[in-house]
């Protein structure tokens, strides 16, 4: 068998930038559709509870952001 290469942690957090800021699009559209549904829908719960989740992706981002890159600095 082939060895496997091993990416140093720099390489790692790069990659993973890649992929949460997919996470970062998702929460913004989320929460942009929050906004559409409260101007658009005849309850305006709906839209704050679709920008409530919105938030929730985006608080999430920050939380796997910042506890990698404690990782990638220690």
């Amino acid at each position: 068998m082939a060895d496997k290469k091993k990416l140093t942690h720099q390489q790692e957090f790069e990659i993973m930038k890649l992929i949460l800021d997919k996470f970062l699009w998702l929460g913004f559209a989320v929460m942009a559709f929050g906004l559409y549904n409260m101007w658009a829908a005849p309850s305006i719960l709906t839209g704050i509870a679709w920008l409530v989740v919105g938030a929730v992706i985006l608080v999430l981002f920050m939380i796997i952001i910042v506890k990698e890159y404690e990782f990638v600095v220690k």
